[in-house]
């Protein structure tokens, strides 16, 4: 007969359980992983419209091969999402293209970080959708992150969000009341006609989640600054803070789980190929016109059979490895070096550099918390040093003390419509609309 569990092993089980939810829904966890992410992913796709600017009618736009027509056939049959397909006129092109850089570059920088994320991901899928055939495997990478982005807290440190909410603090602590917000209202008021008429036309896409989604961010937005506004401390706050913080670590584990599957079907795929058993796969695509932009040292590397065997054969084991070293912290970040690495090596010899920049950008997810810590140190002096270096009347306001030197607990964040709220009783995080 089985005996009954003891009480004390009962109870050691509910104080776990207990402590588990209090810390995934106290605080959003990885504020460093999560702001890396933030900057790596935008910071690619706006080196990538950059870069294609010259080229973007060719490609995105109306004088693409892959015609409007063409497009708009394709998803009304696959249900994909993209506003340059609500008009072909090239004005609408350049609007939506423009857009889609400023989103870039206001969600790298952190600012009103909420809102800019979820232009950023409208910006993305309708790029990306526009011209299906165009891009590579590290379109398919920003096309998810885009949209995980949403749901993060993503601007808790090394953002414009969290230096305005750092300032309110510093004023509160003087007893004055934080600054005004205007803009965060004034972009929830512009963004909600635009919302409504494309859900009345119709031009959201064939699914039905991502509706569904836009208008929650969009009310949730509202339901945060009224909160904000008349209820700073009490209970719907602490409510809020819950939901998203739990929203934000449920992501955050998607995003770990996405990096792991990538890595993993890819390795399993390459066992499967002659050519990686037998340890000569790399030589091909050191020898394609298409893949060598350096063709001398492509032709270096190809001409050793030894250091092909190897390379080949090392990226298939620690493709396939990677998943199961993660919870072995020292294995786990000399792979995540060798990776980091190795995509180096593919952005430099096979001339995929967009590609390199978005898994780098995945891989820092498992980044350890005291580098991150350490390496905004640096930025920091460094940014420090060269502002010293400045004459004082050109230096911005406010940057001639010591550096700033980050500190592993994430700084709150500013209040307003749609800029980045700060959870209830002090740090600070993305709320519900990313």
């Amino acid at each position: 007969m089985t005996a009954a569990p003891r009480p004390d092993r009962i109870a050691d089980a509910g104080t776990a359980l207990a402590r588990g939810l209090q810390r995934i829904t106290a605080s959003a966890l990885g504020p460093y992983q999560s702001a890396v992410i933030r900057i790596g992913f935008s910071a690619t796709y706006l080196f990538f419209l950059l870069r294609e600017l010259p080229h973007r009618h060719e490609l995105y736009g109306p004088d693409s091969p892959w015609h409007w027509d063409l497009a708009r056939q394709l998803t009304a049959g696959n249900d994909a999402f993209s506003v340059l397909l609500w008009s072909d006129s090239a004005l609408w092109f350049e609007t939506v293209y423009a857009l889609t850089l400023l989103s870039a570059a206001a969600l790298l920088l952190g600012w009103r970080t909420r809102t800019m994320s979820v232009l950023f991901m409208v910006g993305v899928l309708s790029v990306q959708n526009r011209s299906v055939f165009m891009g590579d495997g590290g379109d398919n990478v920003i096309h998810l992150m885009a949209i995980y982005l949403v749901l993060t807290r993503c601007a808790q440190v090394w953002s414009l969000d969290a230096r305005r909410a750092a300032r309110d603090a510093e004023r509160g602590a003087l007893g004055l009341p934080p600054r005004r917000d205007i803009a965060g209202p004034v972009l929830w008021a512009a963004l909600g006609p635009v919302l409504l008429g494309a859900t009345l036309m119709d031009g959201l896409g064939g699914t039905w989640w991502l509706p569904v989604l836009l208008w929650l961010l969009w009310l949730s937005a509202a339901a945060w600054w009224a909160v904000n506004r008349h209820a700073p401390y009490g209970q719907p706050r602490a409510l809020l803070d819950v939901l998203a913080n739990l929203l934000h670590n449920v992501t955050l584990v998607v995003i770990m789980v996405e990096v792991c599957l990538i890595y993993a079907t890819a390795g399993w795929y390459k066992i499967q190929g002659s050519r990686w058993q037998d340890g000569t796969a790399l030589y091909y695509p050191l020898k394609l016109d298409y893949f060598t932009p350096w063709p001398a040292l492509s032709d270096v590397l190809a001409s050793s059979g030894l250091m092909v065997m190897v390379l080949t054969y090392a990226t298939v084991i620690v493709q396939v490895a990677f998943p199961f070293t993660l919870f072995n912290r020292r294995i786990k970040n000399v792979l995540l070096v060798i990776m980091i690495g190795e995509h180096a090596g593919i952005a430099l010899l096979l001339g995929l550099p967009f590609f390199s920049m978005a898994m780098i950008a995945a891989d820092a997810v498992f980044l350890p918390t005291a580098f991150l810590v350490w390496l905004g140190g640096r930025a920091a002096l460094g940014r420090q040093r060269l502002l010293g270096r400045l004459p004082r009347r050109w230096r911005p306001a406010g940057d001639g003390g010591p550096p700033e030197v980050p500190t592993a607990r994430p700084v709150p964040e500013g209040r307003g419509g749609t800029g980045e709220a700060p959870p209830h009783g002090g740090g600070g995080g993305h709320t519900l609309v990313g």
